[in-house]
């Protein structure tokens, strides 16, 4: 029977949400066309992501346990994964469209001879038979793409598939005899400098606070706050970040990351056509400016035109009152 592989992706032992959609997209392939899926882990020590991940309906958790896949290095990766993916017979390679996703599936899909789609964001029926629908131009065009190779490699858009539930079954764990061939690689593994933060990461976090250029060197005094009372993380626009009013980790949009919280706030944000390619998926979008002919407010679910110096504190007392 066709395969689809996923790949999960996972830090300190814990599966990254983004990868649930990776699995949410596989369940919808799946059912238009028959397929069964199973996941690969890869790492060292990385039995309790195996293992969390048993619950998810796959046909099996493929393990690659080796100190020399311990980081995630694409040519090391890449090898093990297309060598896993013939192994199994897979017919399709999916991951999360991020900076990891991004990295690794390419070399995979070059290895397997596969064609590729990135950043899908649906899956459609055609003339020509069941496409992929992914954006373009920085979300102002949506194109159907299909894939003409026996295999193909996709990355999928996080936020265009809610996280997979778990369905409670036990799927069985196999280990794969992995050969990443660590020592014919030029790349190695030297350090890795993370951010360090209480806050939720941006792509798993259930509410953001955005701010754009107009919040200026007031940028942390005005979105902190307000993040600090709803337990949210703090995005910023592009402008904001080359600005040097944020760090370049906060930034969302097109060339920054995509995220689809439950809640989003646009703090002194004008909307810029990169930006609401990252954000636009939000499920409930507040838009806070002093400029009420934005783009924003077209997106946005609720919109407040006032000034964000006077507002946001405002808004942050009176969430810190009801909140006792």
């Amino acid at each position: 029977m066709s395969k689809i592989l996923i790949v999960a992706e996972h830090d300190k032992g814990i599966v990254k949400k983004v990868s649930l959609s990776a699995v949410a997209f596989a369940r919808q392939w799946a059912a238009k066309t028959g397929m069964s899926y199973d996941i690969a882990v890869l790492g060292q020590n990385v039995g309790p992501v195996a293992a969390a991940l048993t619950a998810y309906g796959a046909g099996a958790i493929h393990v690659a346990d080796h100190a020399d896949l311990a980081h995630p290095l694409a040519p090391t990766w890449a090898k093990v994964l297309a060598d896993l993916a013939l192994d199994i017979g897979a017919d399709v390679v999916v991951a999360a469209a991020t900076t990891l996703g991004k990295d690794i599936l390419p070399r995979v899909a070059v290895r397997l001879e596969a064609g590729m789609a990135s950043d899908v964001i649906g899956i459609v029926q055609t003339k020509e038979g069941l496409g992929l629908r992914r954006p373009m131009w920085a979300g102002n065009l949506v194109g159907d793409v299909i894939i003409t190779t026996d295999t193909k490699v996709l990355t999928v858009r996080a936020a265009a598939f809610d996280a997979a539930e778990a369905t409670g079954g036990n799927s069985p764990i196999k280990a794969f005899a992995a050969q990443p061939d660590a020592a014919k690689s030029r790349t190695r593994f030297v350090s890795f400098d993370g951010v360090q933060s209480t806050r939720p990461d941006l792509a798993e976090a259930a509410v953001i606070v955005a701010g754009g250029r107009g919040l200026k060197d007031k940028f942390n005094a005005v979105t902190e706050p307000l993040a600090d009372v709803l337990g949210a993380a703090i995005g910023a626009s592009r402008a904001a970040v080359d600005d040097g009013f944020a760090p370049n980790d906060y930034q969302i949009g097109q060339t920054g990351k995509v995220v689809a919280p439950q809640l989003y706030f646009a703090i002194a944000i004008s909307g810029a056509v990169q930006h609401l390619a990252g954000m636009k998926n939000s499920k409930v979008i507040v838009a806070i400016n002093k400029n009420g002919d934005e783009p924003i407010f077209k997106v946005a679910d609720y919109g407040l035109v006032a000034d964000a110096f006077s507002a946001v504190p405002e808004l942050t007392q009176k969430l810190k009152a009801l909140r006792g």
